[in-house]
């Protein structure tokens, strides 16, 4: 079990974690894959949670190429209708706001590391009103490569001057585990229920069903 004082710093995931997203994300693909003649559940599109839209887009077409949009519509497309989705429906996850402020409390640095594009970000922050919680945002939109790759991590465990061994991450999906993992963080995942389980959620090092249970296992 993690010990609040093997920790020094928090990073959080966003979709899944901090805001109810995935089942805008999840509709909305297989809305748009449907258009494009593709049965995104029937193909497995579930293997792609956690990874950046623009990649996601690219996986599925290198092995179900479409003729009708070019990939970088799709995914235009796709964050358009999230994030007015996000705009008009989001709602925070259990425990946002309680742990946020369970953190600060407690002195540990606070973080966001998300594969969400920044425009998406900054939708989430404003809808739930929680910007200033964060000493650090970053999108995977900036880098080379997005999750399960580990450089988003390292590098926002480099931006709050925090070693990586002492960060640890909240993630949702299997993508978000292992590069929160590869980057040598400890790593809690709390699955998010709109997927279908993941037994590989084991190589994280704590499994919870909410924000709310992991504070109350850190309170004790």
């Amino acid at each position: 079990m993690i010990k609040l004082d093997e920790f020094d710093a928090v990073i959080y995931d966003m979709d899944g974690v901090i805001i109810d997203s995935e089942p805008f994300w999840k509709s909305t693909q297989i809305d748009v894959f449907n258009e494009l003649g593709l049965d995104f559940m029937k193909i497995g599109g579930e293997k792609t949670v956690g990874l950046r839209i623009d990649e996601v887009i690219e996986y599925w077409f290198e092995r179900h190429p479409w003729t009708k949009l070019s990939t970088s519509e799709v995914v235009r497309k796709i964050m358009s209708e999230v994030i007015r989705r996000v705009k008009e429906e989001g709602e925070s996850k259990p425990g946002v706001i309680e742990t946020l402020t369970f953190f600060k409390k407690h002195r540990k640095k606070i973080a966001l590391a998300s594969s969400s594009y920044h425009n998406l970000i900054d939708a989430v922050l404003i809808r739930l009103g929680i910007r200033d919680y964060f000493e650090v945002i970053n999108s995977a939109e900036d880098l080379k490569y997005g999750k399960p790759h580990p450089e988003i991590y390292i590098n926002t465990a480099n931006s709050l001057g925090i070693n990586p061994t002492r960060c640890l991450v909240i993630e949702d999906s299997i993508n978000g585990i292992i590069s929160g993992k590869a980057a040598k963080m400890q790593v809690v995942a709390i699955p998010d229920l709109s997927h279908t389980p993941d037994d590989r959620i084991i190589l994280a090092d704590q499994i919870e069903d909410s924000l709310l249970t992991l504070m109350r296992k850190l309170k004790s």
